[in-house]
């Protein structure tokens, strides 16, 4: 009956609009409450104490370093640099304005860890140059907004620390080395809609008649963005640092290429990087603090072991179970972002995972890349919400564009659910 009315308070605060951070504490607490209503202060001693349990953990650290990461990469120029040197290395032509935003927006995923990020990266320097090769703002948006998905993917990922956090057994250089494959091969695989609707619709007609510029001066600029996924990435491999230093290492790096070599960071401009970093992380760890009162109320009430029962003595055998979990994950991922997904059902999830003995790492991949085709999947796309406000074009435009590439990346995650060898071997090589 509790365990009832936890998720009913929970979905009724949702959709009254409350904040899925709030309304994931709130509810817990109020379970917490009735469930001990005889015992002095009714057991909410508890919610103080998870509070500070679910954000006292090492790795989180990592997630307001990678953010501001990504703030300061926005501003440093180095995007700019990045796209003229694909463009050097493609040339011009149809379709390959869209190749080069996505190959971009995947090399800024080795140096970001967050996808709004990178859309912002990538968009405010792509939608504009698109723009003028003649290519529709709407397809523009689409583009960059599936791009930035592949962040969450190539290491670092926020999306995988929170995920080691609530999951023992999956390290974060595990984590990071399993999303490296599936990473190029969903960038990969949205290239091939991009290329061919932007012929197919005779799109960038103008692209050809636009100069391309010259190689080795382009390479000598992106020189400085080209090395900091090798020294992030690189540092971690050779044991220089942990994944947790590694996004410090980071931050300097970025603050060292913004300010003394692009020089396109002021001092001035700290206080706005630092502002906007600060919002977006503190929104992230305190939604991962309440939700560790959500997850113990779930503990504490027997909601898990009843649900776990129910799932794997339905009959659908194993791969219907996974089957069931896709199907509700790509639901859930219309309306929730990628933390909340992960904040909420990886504890619901867990005893699953178990009971098939799944290996924790692959199915943190799986996992991962259906939040990665939610930042990009109407209604909330956090991703294409941010590539649209950029070309000033309203969301419901891209679904023409946007359902190619979301096919195109839901075929990535069928081929690493039939082998799982695209995640597990690169891990296993390295050692993790």
């Amino acid at each position: 009956m509790i365990a009832t009315l936890l998720f009913i308070v929970f979905l009724a605060m949702m959709l009254a609009g409350v904040p899925i951070g709030a309304s994931l504490g709130l509810a817990g607490a109020a379970a917490i409450a009735i469930a001990n209503a005889d015992s002095q202060w009714f057991g909410l001693l508890a919610v103080p104490q998870n509070f500070y349990a679910g954000l006292g953990k090492y790795p989180l650290l990592a997630i307001p370093m990678f953010v501001l990461v990504g703030s300061i990469f926005d501003r440093s120029g180095v995007a700019l640099r990045l796209v003229n040197f694909a463009i050097a290395i493609v040339g011009r032509g149809p379709g390959m304005l869209p190749l080069v935003a996505i190959a971009v927006a995947m090399f800024l995923g080795g140096i970001s860890g967050s996808g709004p990020a990178n859309a912002a990266a990538v968009g405010g320097v792509m939608i504009a140059a698109m723009s003028r090769a003649g290519y529709p703002a709407s397809f523009s948006a689409s583009v960059v907004g599936a791009a930035a998905a592949t962040d969450i993917l190539i290491p670092p990922s926020v999306a995988f620390i929170v995920y080691s956090v609530l999951v023992p057994g999956a390290s974060v250089p595990a984590l990071f080395a399993a999303g490296m494959i599936p990473g190029v091969l969903a960038g990969l695989a949205l290239i091939v809609p991009a290329v061919w609707l932007s012929r197919k619709h005779k799109m960038g007609a103008l692209e050809s008649t636009l100069p391309r510029p010259p190689f080795w001066k382009s390479l000598r600029e992106a020189v400085w963005g080209l090395a900091a996924p090798v020294l992030i990435l690189g540092g971690m491999r050779a044991g220089w640092f942990t994944p947790t230093e590694a996004a410090v290492v980071a931050v300097f790096y970025g603050l060292f290429v913004g300010m003394f070599i692009h020089r396109t960071i002021h001092f001035r401009d700290l206080f706005v990087i630092l502002r906007e970093s600060g919002e977006l992380s503190a929104v992230i760890l305190i939604v991962v603090s309440l939700a560790g009162i959500f997850a113990f109320s779930l503990s504490t009430l027997g909601v898990i072991d009843p649900v776990t029962r129910a799932i794997v003595n339905s009959g659908l055998g194993e791969y219907g179970v996974l089957a069931l979990l896709i199907l509700l994950l790509i639901t859930v991922g219309m309306f929730l972002d990628g933390v909340s997904i992960f904040l909420i059902f990886v504890p619901l999830l867990l005893p699953i995972v178990q009971y098939y003995k799944w290996d924790p790492v692959w199915f943190g991949v799986i996992l991962t890349l259906k939040v990665a085709l939610g930042q990009f999947t109407p209604p909330l796309a956090v991703n294409l919400m941010v590539s649209c406000r950029i070309a000033k074009v309203r969301m419901e435009e891209t679904v023409q564009w946007v359902g190619w590439m979301l096919f195109s990346m839901f075929l990535v995650m069928v081929l690493v659910l039939v082998f799982p060898e695209l995640a597990l071997w690169l891990p296993r090589q390295l050692g993790y």
